[in-house]
């Protein structure tokens, strides 16, 4: 993806988040979590991140329904690679999760950014 269209792409993205990538930024933005900094809809190479913490080398990904389907499923798999290629960690968690338990989610994120994960 060239670096124009990942940073247009980025740029909507931002614009109309799920209704969970906004319950999970309500937490992660201006360095709410524990000090981290986040941000939203990040062009990393190829990938745009939902969410990226450079200090803790962290993508953590929001996967709505689609992420179950078999086609998907290998487009992040392919995805998580090259992101991993570049020494980041990916955490994925299902829209489930982060709105059944947050805390849980969130302390994971922590964990791992600090290397406890």
């Amino acid at each position: 993806m060239a670096r124009a269209r990942s940073i247009e792409l980025a740029r909507q993205f931002r614009k109309a988040p799920t209704p969970t990538e906004a319950l999970l930024w309500g937490h992660l933005r201006d360095v709410r979590l524990e000090g981290l900094k986040f941000r939203r809809q990040h062009p990393l190479g190829g990938c745009i991140a939902d969410f990226y913490c450079a200090e803790g080398a962290l993508v953590v990904e929001v996967d709505g329904a689609v992420h179950e389907e078999r086609e998907q499923r290998e487009q992040d798999r392919v995805r998580d690679e090259e992101l991993r290629s570049r020494g980041l960690t990916i955490l994925r968690f299902t829209n489930t999760e982060v709105q059944t338990d947050l805390a849980a989610v969130l302390s994971q994120i922590v964990a791992t950014a600090r290397g406890n994960g």
